[in-house]
C-alpha cells in the first residue's frame, strides 16, 4: 500500500480511501469468505471492515501497517458475523464447466469436498488462523500480530486446526458404521 495514499486518507480524503478501498477490498472479501466459508456472510463482514478501517483510520499510528492493520479489522468483523449469524447453509457450489471431466477430475472433485467439509467444522479462530497463515502466506509472526494474539496461540490453533482437518478427513473416509458391519 502507498504510506501517502493511507496518510491522504486518514486526513479524511474520500478519494483517497477510496482508491485504497478499491486496492485491497477483493482480498479482503477473499480472506472473508475463506474463513467464514458463506458468501453472504462474507460480504457482511467485508463491509462492516471497510466501514471500520474509515471510522478507525485516524487512529492508524503507522500508514505502512495499512495493510495488516487492515486485516485484523476484517477477522474482527468475521468473528462478529460468524457469533451473530449461526445459521444452516446448504453446501452447494456450480462447477466450472468448461473444465474436462475424467477420472482425476472427480477426484479431485471429492477431495476438494471432503477439504471443505473437514474446514467448516473448524472454529473461526482456526480458520482464521490457516487462511492467513497458508492462503495469505503470513509468516506466524506477523498473524499473531494481525489477530493481536501472543504467537503461541498462533502455533497452537494452527496445530489443533490441522488436527482437526486431518480428523474429519481420516473420519469422512471410513466406512459408514452400517456399510461395516454388512
Amino acid at each position: 500500500m502507498d504510506a501517502k495514499l493511507v496518510a491522504r486518507a486518514q486526513d479524511g480524503d474520500e478519494e483517497a480511501f477510496a482508491s485504497l478501498a478499491v486496492a485491497i477490498g477483493d482480498q479482503l472479501h477473499a480472506v472473508s469468505h475463506r474463513i467464514l466459508r458463506d458468501l453472504d456472510l462474507a460480504e457482511d463482514a467485508t463491509q462492516q471492515a471497510l466501514l471500520a478501517i474509515w471510522r478507525d483510520l485516524p487512529t492508524l499510528r503507522d500508514p505502512a501497517r495499512f495493510e495488516a492493520w487492515s486485516y485484523r479489522l476484517l477477522v474482527r468483523a468475521c468473528y462478529a458475523e460468524g457469533r451473530r449469524t449461526r445459521r444452516w447453509a446448504p453446501n452447494l457450489r456450480l462447477l466450472p464447466t468448461d473444465e474436462p471431466v475424467a477420472g482425476e477430475g472427480l477426484s479431485l472433485v471429492h477431495d476438494r469436498d471432503q477439504l471443505e467439509r473437514g474446514f467448516r467444522r473448524l472454529s473461526i479462530d482456526h480458520r482464521a488462523v490457516v487462511v492467513l497463515h497458508h492462503y495469505l502466506d503470513m509468516p506466524l509472526q506477523s498473524v499473531a500480530e494481525t489477530l493481536g494474539v501472543p504467537i503461541g496461540t498462533v502455533r497452537s490453533r494452527l496445530h489443533y486446526a490441522m488436527r482437526g482437518l486431518r480428523a474429519a478427513l481420516d473420519a469422512d473416509a471410513r466406512p459408514a458404521r452400517q456399510e461395516a458391519i454388512r
